[in-house]
């Protein structure tokens, strides 16, 4: 059986806090086999050498084929073969940084990986392939391979076909490997550089230190050759117009995210890569980026997108591929699918072509029948409330808090949602309309500041929680304490967010769980394990929870009521009264003028095509929320 072994080499203790533990107990290595060996940099070293010891009676094992002595030991970190190993993963239990992991592939590959990144290190299977006027989505966890495989694809990364030694590979042996496949032409233009490519990165904070200068001007520059997009289409498409004139630096993190959109749509390219374009975004600027993707692909571009918003994904795309595999390990490209087909064969967590399951249980949107909140007790209220920040002022109608739901708050961005949960939390004071809870408040702010140089388990033994809670109801789902060695400066943004979440749902006494943007960077598998582990405290412990969230899928599936924020961004914000469910997204859909169905496979919520038949009999009804 193929395995996979990875180590974490930057996260490595050997020769400091470990005394090469995972060589120790490995025993293939007992039966003098180089199976866990010692090498410098993550370089094996030359075989025959003398073995590393501690001296008789230390109950060190010497490792076979090290020639490391003197002060590189201190250096030396380990090398694990996937020849030799047989998969006992003891070496995975008994690492105390937990920087080791042993997987066994899904299912037995004929083919080397595309790319590897070194011996034991991650690699990915397979690729997809660019469809001139098409958009292709990727579905899959954080870790496994998705912006990689957009790097690719954009020539940023040369696959190296697993042979990591090689520093300098090239396209020849690329084309070889993939001839008689799709992509097999597009990476002969990558070659002959007859493709032009435009790219828009995860990570947008790093644009204002890239270029120094106002939107306008990075804009213009974008626009390559000159004038080879109207500027103006774009800007409009996106709500760009009133922040031309301001400096990146100045800008939210939602603004910068459609600047960084417009910059790349605005190119003139022949394959457009995009990963996760809707972070910070509200559903109708997410809506809006989704209009200027898919117009690409109109245009007649290659289009592939990383997107962990489904209903967003399910909107844009017209074809997608799964990826499947282990974070962090190693990530499996699947054939591409239409879109309804690949997303409900990823919430099933089977691969039906290839007879892969990758999940144990699959995720299910089932339908919630309406409840009466009325017979819920009030457990808090709040009064008329105001508030005027600067040139922002903010009413909030009276509503009441009942014991055992979800109110999820949805609106666009800059229109009082956060300071309406701040008010609550006891962050911000209103102006007119006291807040009198006599309860405790758990709040989780939407924007996280790690602690520096402090581990996960060393950050948890610090919070007032709930531990049973915390070990049956949150971790149980997000798998929180397979961080428990990492520093929280080191954590992705979603693993951080999950951490907070976690712990913001299972701290003592608190009566009133307040979330902001849970979801932001989390993939679609943590998203729905979060609206579980949700729902499942609140309705059991008998406490509310409020979540202000822009996906609107993960609200279909946590809220029992819905709170709805309308008004002018950055000028005026107007909350709406608790509405129950149905009349809630439908006031918010109208408004959006969206509708959405329901898939008869998964129950998922889906956005009905712009002008179709079904969506224009659902607006005349005025059934904007799904239907069956």
């Amino acid at each position: 059986m193929a395995r996979v072994a990875v180590v974490e080499l930057d996260r490595c203790v050997n020769g400091t806090a470990c005394d090469f533990l995972c060589a120790n107990v490995c025993p293939v290595n007992r039966a003098g086999k180089d199976c866990i060996v010692l090498g410098i940099g993550g370089v094996r070293p030359a075989a025959g050498g003398k073995g590393h010891g501690h001296g008789e009676g230390s109950g060190w094992v010497s490792v076979p084929g090290s020639s490391i002595s003197g002060q590189d030991v201190k250096k030396s970190k380990p090398i694990i073969s996937e020849e030799l190993c047989i998969g006992c993963n003891i070496c995975v239990q008994k690492c105390p940084v937990d920087c080791i992991y042993i997987e066994n592939l899904v299912q037995e590959l004929s083919e080397p990986p595309s790319h590897r990144f070194g011996e034991n290190a991650f690699r990915v299977y397979r690729l997809p392939s660019v469809k001139k006027g098409e958009v292709v989505g990727l579905i899959g966890r954080n870790g496994i391979g998705k912006s990689t495989i957009l790097k690719i694809l954009s020539g940023q990364i040369v696959p190296n076909l697993g042979d990591y030694t090689n520093k300098s590979p090239d396209y020849g042996p690329v084309i070889s490997f993939f001839r008689g496949r799709e992509i097999q032409s597009y990476f002969t233009m990558l070659k002959d550089k007859g493709v032009r490519v435009s790219y828009k990165p995860q990570n947008i904070a790093q644009i204002p230190k890239v270029y120094k200068g106002n939107v306008e001007g990075l804009l213009k520059k974008a626009a390559w050759p000159e004038g080879a997009v109207e500027l103006s289409s774009v800007s409009q498409g996106l709500n760009l117009q009133k922040i031309l004139g301001r400096d990146l630096s100045e800008l939210s993190g939602g603004e910068l995210q459609r600047v960084a959109i417009a910059a790349a749509s605005i190119k003139d390219a022949d394959f457009y890569a995009f990963d996760e374009p809707t972070s910070y975004l509200d559903i109708r600027e997410r809506l809006n980026a989704a209009k200027i993707i898919r117009s690409l692909a109109e245009a007649g571009k290659g289009v592939v997108v990383i997107e962990h918003d489904l209903a967003v994904l399910d909107y844009m795309s017209d074809y997608v591929n799964l990826l499947y595999g282990k974070k962090s390990a190693y990530g499996i490209v699947s054939n591409v699918k239409s879109v309804r087909n690949g997303i409900n064969e990823f919430l099933d967590g089977k691969v039906k072509d290839e007879n892969v399951r990758f999940r144990k249980e699959e995720l299910r949107f089932d339908p919630k029948p309406p409840t009466d909140y009325r017979k819920k007790a009030v457990i808090a209220s709040y009064q008329h409330l105001k508030k005027t920040l600067g040139p922002f002022s903010l009413e909030v109608s009276p509503g009441e808090l009942r014991e055992g739901e979800v109110l999820g708050i949805m609106g666009s961005n800059g229109i009082g949602k956060t300071t309406f949960v701040k008010m609550l939390a006891g962050v911000e004071k209103p102006d007119s309309g006291p807040i009198e809870f006599k309860m405790k408040v758990s709040y989780k702010p939407q924007y996280l500041s790690p602690e520096q140089g402090i581990t996960v388990e060393q950050f948890l033994s610090e919070q007032d929680i709930d531990r049973a809670l915390f070990r049956n109801e949150v971790d149980r789902r997000l798998a929180i304490s397979d961080l428990q060695h990492h520093r929280l400066d080191e954590l992705s943004g979603g693993e951080l967010q999950k951490l907070a979440v976690g712990v913001a749902l299972a701290r003592n006494s608190a009566d009133l769980i307040l979330l902001d943007e849970p979801t932001a960077f989390v993939d679609i598998e943590d998203r729905l394990n979060m609206a579980e582990a949700i729902r499942s405290i609140t309705s059991s412990r008998k406490k509310v929870c409020m979540v202000v969230d822009h996906d609107l899928l993960f609200q279909d599936h946590v809220s029992d009521r819905l709170i709805i924020f309308e008004g002018e961004p950055s000028i005026h914000g107007m909350a709406q009264a608790p509405m129950q469910m149905r009349e809630g997204m439908n006031h918010f859909l109208r408004h959006m003028q969206i509708s959405f169905r329901r898939d008869h496979e998964s129950g998922r919520p889906r956005a009905n095509k712009p002008g179709s038949q079904l969506d224009q009999e659902q607006k005349r009804s005025g059934e904007y929320y799904y239907v069956a």
